[in-house]
């Protein structure tokens, strides 16, 4: 069983699922997301990074199943007292080692500790299948219902995307679906609507949808990590976000802005 290369665990989180949370975030994806906050979430191994104070540091440690449990379960009066529990986030949680991360599910389920993954669904769906007994939440981005689209801006097309979103449905998942919204990329009423269709069409439950405006709070990350920064976009208005909420409430749907 490898050990997954961690690059940061977040504690007192209250964005990545209900309640008080403890996020992993493991490093390592499989795609590019032009707008990434996080680049250095993106390479699987540890990488240098200069800090605020212009110093190199390496980003990313090793943690045994017995250490990362041990932090996890720290908190676990918070996530009993406000119904939270741990995130399994990125990069891309289900394109790590399975065998750790479904053991690393087990044993939170043991304990009493509510697991979600935070997936971007590009992963083979057999990983999915893996997990599922053992997590209670998918925060599951769905970016583009356009493939060339998706292609475009984060290098893959979404045919696995809509496919393991399709699948979680169909094994009666918790969904709680995540939309990045980009200004004059994808935040038109058009894509809402195009979104809308296909749920109904091959049936897709989702608990909740949030809608999570752009933000470019990353950009520094880029030069500390010596990469030219592709996070170039623009945030929609508020006017904006909350005529697309609309579109989706009327659609039946219970909708939060951000999360």
């Amino acid at each position: 069983m490898k050990k997954p290369t961690i690059f940061n665990i977040q504690k007192f989180s209250t964005h990545d699922g209900p309640g008080i949370r403890t996020t992993i975030f493991f490093k390592g994806c499989p795609i590019r997301c032009e707008w990434c906050h996080n680049p250095e979430s993106q390479a699987y191994a540890p990488e240098i990074m200069l800090n605020k104070y212009g110093k190199e540091e390496t980003i990313g440690k090793d943690y045994s199943l017995r250490e990362l449990v041990k932090k996890i379960q720290a908190d676990q009066i918070f996530y009993d007292q406000s119904g939270g529990g741990v995130t399994f986030s990125g990069g891309e949680v289900m394109a790590q080692d399975m065998d750790y991360v479904v053991e690393l599910a087990k044993e939170c389920q043991r304990l009493g500790i509510s697991v979600a993954i935070d997936t971007c669904g590009v992963a083979p769906t057999e990983n999915y299948r893996q997990i599922l007994p053992y997590a209670d939440l998918f925060l599951y981005d769905l970016k583009f219902m356009d493939s060339h689209n998706h292609k475009l801006y984060t290098g893959v097309g979404n045919q696995l995307v809509l496919e393991n979103l399709r699948f979680l449905s169909q094994q009666q998942a918790e969904i709680n679906l995540r939309l990045i919204l980009l200004d004059d990329v994808n935040a038109a009423k058009v894509d809402a609507e195009a979104i809308i269709e296909w749920l109904a069409k091959e049936k897709i439950h989702v608990s909740e949808i949030s809608l999570l405006p752009y933000h470019d709070f990353g950009r520094d990350k880029y030069e500390r990590l010596k990469r030219v920064c592709t996070q170039n976009f623009k945030k929609p208005s508020e006017e904006q976000v909350e005529a697309l909420q609309k579109v989706y409430q009327d659609a039946g749907y219970q909708v939060t802005i951000g999360g």
